[in-house]
């Protein structure tokens, strides 16, 4: 069976199999190094042509960089002069008996091992098969593994249930444009992916389940930025019977395991050990705003060290927002956002959607700030559906466009619905800043370019005519 090439500091002085990939080759007279890589990590093997018994079989010098081969060897100590102290299985390296290419490899269209260095970004994700081989891919993708497992054990432990909600769902709106799905059953008539499981989770609340998370793909079809996608991944959680002190407690019991266990070696501000819970600190978004003219402020002692983490909970966001692009009012987090009920007074004067007092009246929302970038919102929501239906008619809805829109989630409201709230983190970003990359297309495995493209599978595409027509669909204006 095949050994892991890190396994290899613990087997000095046995036979081993391994496989994996060439990194790199040199060649010194009839001897020849190859570094060989695989999932773990790197190590030297030494191929000498008298060591290897199928050695007529194969032309060591033919061997080149991402060959795929297998080598039956012998793990050597290296010489104190030949240690290699910044690899991992730097003190040792295997002698080779038997060599076999299980497949070759054409040069790839940019060195893998310096892929960050000559490959702009159309180039990377077009091969993004190669650009993962690179050593710094590999560890971004582990680390995103390594949060999404902490999460997972920590709500388990919690008593939440992981739940699937669906992506086939209604358009509704929540802030950014739907992607539309068009039904082939139902001509005329438009599935939507997802811009977040609000109000699914929601539901789940009056279905009694209490305590729900899910790791869940969320679709936005809105201008891309270094930390947006058109498609990205969310932690999500709702919980019932909860006050939000209740939420940022339990938030900051994940993030120390989180931080303790896949960034444990790190000056982490604001994270002590698992033992012990420090209140993150928490700021007002009005004192945000006054003192760091930001709702994301950056509170790190030293901004060019990419190893200090620092964490800020900022709360009681106002409610209502004036779009001036579209000149009405919004809602700053969404509409489910419970108000403040020491505000509920300015909510009763409230007459008309144009009326000035809606920018006084404060929300039960709060962000969770690392570093300058919000990685995580959520609110305590309003269970009662005549506040619901009045924010619905702030925001400029009529009483039909409610009823068509949420009219699904004001009946279920009828029927018993318990006081909650949640919160999703944008966990890309989460891990994007634990990786120290600036963008989050670095820490996601097959990511779309900033425009929106992928030029790994060529989409968006043209799809065949009989296809648009089965749908009813015609294309009006050809870009």
């Amino acid at each position: 069976m095949k050994l892991n090439n890190i396994e290899t500091v613990n087997k000095v002085g046995q036979e081993v199999i391994l496989k994996g990939w060439v990194n790199t080759v040199r060649k010194m007279g009839k001897i020849v190094f190859v570094d060989l890589r695989d999932r773990s990590g790197f190590v030297q093997v030494v191929l000498v042509p008298s060591e290897i018994t199928n050695g007529n079989e194969i032309e060591l010098s033919s061997i080149k960089p991402e060959y795929v081969l297998e080598i039956t060897g012998i793990v050597n100590k290296r010489g104190e002069k030949q240690i290699n102290k910044e690899l991992p299985t730097g003190e040792v390296e295997v002698l080779a008996k038997s060599v076999k290419i299980l497949n070759t490899a054409e040069t790839p269209p940019f060195e893998i091992v310096n892929e960050e260095r000559q490959a702009n970004e159309e180039l990377r994700l077009k091969y993004r098969y190669l650009d993962l081989r690179h050593e710094r891919m590999q560890k971004n993708i582990k680390v995103r593994h390594a949060v999404i497992r902490v999460m997972r054990e920590f709500f388990y432990d919690q008593d939440f249930l992981e739940i699937e909600t669906p992506f086939l769902s209604k358009s509704t709106p929540e802030g950014a444009r739907d992607f539309l799905v068009p039904s082939r059953n139902y001509p005329g008539k438009f599935y939507a992916l997802p811009q977040s499981p609000q109000q699914y989770k929601q539901m789940l609340m009056v279905a009694g389940l209490e305590k729900y998370f899910q790791i869940v793909r969320c679709f936005r079809d809105e201008d891309q930025r270094g930390d947006r996608q058109a498609e990205f991944t969310q932690l999500d959680v709702e919980m019932s019977f909860v006050d939000q002190e209740e939420i940022l407690h339990l938030v900051e019991k994940l993030i120390i395991e989180v931080m303790n266990r896949v960034k444990p070696a790190v000056g982490t501000q604001h994270v002590v050990s698992s033992q012990y819970i420090a209140p993150f600190p928490r700021m007002t978004y009005e004192a945000a705003m006054k003192k760091y003219k930001s709702d994301k402020p950056d509170l790190r002692k030293d901004k060019n060290n990419p190893d200090e983490f620092a964490f800020v909970w900022v709360t009681d966001f106002p409610m209502f927002e004036y779009k001036e692009g579209d000149k009405r009012w919004g809602a700053t987090h969404h509409p489910f956002t419970a108000i403040n009920p020491e505000d509920f007074k300015l909510l009763e004067k409230v007459k008309t959607h144009h009326n000035a007092s809606l920018e006084k009246i404060r929300a039960w929302q709060y962000d969770l700030v690392l570093n300058g970038s919000e990685i995580a919102g959520g609110s305590i929501r309003t269970h009662d559906p005549k506040i619901l239906h009045k924010v619905f008619e702030i925001l400029g809805h009529s009483d039909k466009e409610i009823q068509a829109k949420f009219g699904h989630l004001l009946e279920a409201f009828k029927y018993g619905v318990p006081p909650h709230g949640g919160i999703a983190f944008g966990l890309d970003r989460l891990v994007a800043i634990l990786c120290g990359e600036t963008s989050i297309r670095e820490v996601m495995a097959f990511p779309k370019t900033s425009d929106n493209r992928d030029p790994l599978m060529d989409s968006p595409s043209e799809v065949e005519k009989e296809q648009l027509e089965e749908l009813g669909i015609t294309i009006k204006n050809k870009m």
